[in-house]
Parts: structure tokens; C-alpha cells; sequence
């Protein structure tokens, strides 16, 4: 895998980035390449998060124009105005960057993450900082990607990251005991029941079968102590001020330290891709034989 650096933002000639994101690597700009005000992350870095105010991240739903993870109060409307702003900026600027994917994508949420990474006590399936692939519990994809856009606005500290081989490599050697055959075999009952239960009004997240396998990858990863211990790594270090963007089910990856990231997540059409064959989806249908995905 490779570190992709972008120096100059916009360039004299477009550039094609998607086979270098979908190839598993991380696109890096040591400058943020869209407007972030200091006034902005001025008030993100000096929010008290004491007394219970904030959970895990605060999130802001772009579908619905709100926000969650934040007690109600008067620095709520401010929040929502910053967060909102940012992920404007990162859509339009990612809209450019990659017009390609721009055509079939998903807004998913943007968030602030405003806590000390390293040393965080989570239990274990919410650790950051053990590798994993990403995977949405409450938001499946049906075989699409999930494309991540962070900026680090922390005054002085970088942001660490470990990142493993790609999603190809890990697959060919742990998918089968992740399960992936016994996932696959369930194949599309399980998914069309959980369909007809939502149309009756049931809360259910209908799943394809890749879309269980990979909740059950992300566990299998952060569970598995000699991957942990033994498999490949790559040590990043993104410095105050810059972004980075990288498919985070396609990119195994753990953040060891850090505060104060902001982050714009897109699901991304896998027929928008350069190289389709790279996908997980396509890559686990190659591995078991069998579609996996929702047609929708």
C-alpha cells in the first residue's frame, strides 16, 4: 500500500485518484484543500466535553440536517452551524476531486471526534486502536464502499495511524475462518425476512449477506490476537492541518493517538469505481462463489 501525497490542490491537469484509493491506499494534503475557518475549530477545540455532554463522537446527519452526541444548550445552534459548514466544504471539495463517484454516492454522517485517543477505555468492539475494516451496524451498504475524509485541527498534535495489507489480502487469508462460508450459505432468506418484517413496521436493519460478514470481519479483526500482533503494518503520522482520505472497509486500519479530528463519510457506488474487481463485495464473491449483495 502507498501514501499518495497531493502537494498542490486544485492541480494544473486533473487526476484520476480513484485507482490509487481503490488499490487500498491512503490520499494525503498536508494542506487542507477547502475552506475551514479558525474561528470554526477554534470553538470545536475549546468545547468542554465534562459532564456527560458528548458520546463517542458528535455526529451531524447530513439526510437530516441534525445533530447528535451533544446535550441541548447554546452551544448546540453554534455546533450545528460548524458541522454543518464542514461538511459542505468536504462535499463540494470531494466533488471535485473525484466527479466520478460524485454521480452515485450516499451522504452518510459527518462527525467531530473531540477526545484523546490514546488510552480511551472502550470495550473491546469499539476499541480504535485495534485494526479493523470498517462496517455500519444501523447503515448497511449492500456492497458499496465506505470513502472517509478527516482533518486533523489539532493545534500541535498529529494524528497516529497503523494501517495493514488491503481488504484482498486479509480476505484470501481470514475470511473463510471469519465465516464466510457459513454467511454466504445463508444467502438471501435471511435478508428478504428481514425486509418483509420493516414493511410491517418492525425495527430491523435488513442485511445482505455481505453486509453480515462484514459486521462479522470487523469483530473477527479486533478479536483475533496474533493478526493484532503479527500482520503487516504501516505507521502514518497526519500533522495539524491536513486531510487524508481512504476507503476505510478497503484500508485495515487503528488509530493510536490523536484529538480533535473531523471526519465526512460518503458511501460510494461500487459501479462507480475504475476497478470494480477491487471491491471487497467482489473480492469475498470471488473467494465463496455466490452473490452477496442487495441489488438496491
Amino acid at each position: 500500500m502507498r501514501f499518495v501525497t497531493v502537494d498542490r490542490w486544485p492541480p494544473p491537469v486533473h487526476v484520476d485518484y480513484r485507482p490509487e484509493l481503490e488499490a487500498g491506499n491512503v490520499l494525503f494534503f498536508p494542506a487542507t484543500p477547502f475552506e475551514l475557518p479558525k474561528d470554526n475549530t477554534n470553538f470545536l477545540r475549546t468545547l468542554n466535553f465534562t459532564g456527560g455532554a458528548v458520546h463517542k463522537n458528535i455526529a451531524y446527519r447530513t439526510a437530516s440536517d441534525r445533530i447528535t452526541g451533544i446535550e441541548a444548550g447554546s452551544r448546540q445552534a453554534t455546533l450545528h452551524a460548524i458541522m454543518r459548514e464542514y461538511s459542505r466544504n468536504v462535499i463540494a471539495f470531494v466533488k471535485d476531486l473525484l466527479p466520478q463517484y460524485s454521480s452515485g454516492w450516499k451522504l452518510d454522517y459527518a462527525s467531530f471526534r473531540p477526545l484523546e485517543e490514546q488510552g480511551r477505555g472502550l470495550p473491546l468492539n469499539k476499541r480504535n486502536d485495534l485494526i479493523h475494516t470498517d462496517a455500519f451496524p444501523s447503515r448497511p451498504t449492500h456492497g458499496d464502499l465506505i470513502l472517509r475524509v478527516f482533518t486533523n485541527i489539532h493545534l500541535s498534535k498529529s494524528r497516529n495511524w497503523v494501517i495493514a495489507d488491503p481488504f484482498p489480502a486479509l480476505a484470501e487469508e481470514y475470511a473463510r475462518a471469519a465465516g464466510l462460508d457459513e454467511i454466504s450459505a445463508g444467502g438471501r432468506f435471511r435478508d428478504a425476512s428481514a425486509r418483509l418484517l420493516k414493511s410491517f413496521g418492525f425495527p430491523v436493519v435488513p442485511r445482505s449477506p455481505y453486509d453480515r460478514f462484514m459486521l462479522n470481519f470487523h469483530e473477527y479483526l479486533k478479536r483475533n490476537a496474533d493478526f493484532q500482533a503479527n500482520c503487516a503494518k504501516y505507521t502514518f503520522d497526519f500533522p495539524p492541518g491536513s486531510t487524508w482520505l481512504t476507503f476505510t472497509d478497503l484500508v485495515p486500519h487503528s488509530v493510536l493517538s490523536g484529538q480533535h479530528a473531523l471526519e465526512q463519510t460518503f458511501i460510494v457506488s461500487r459501479r462507480s469505481l475504475a476497478n470494480p474487481e477491487n471491491a471487497p463485495v467482489a473480492v469475498l464473491e470471488r473467494l465463496c462463489g455466490r452473490s452477496l449483495a442487495s441489488n438496491d
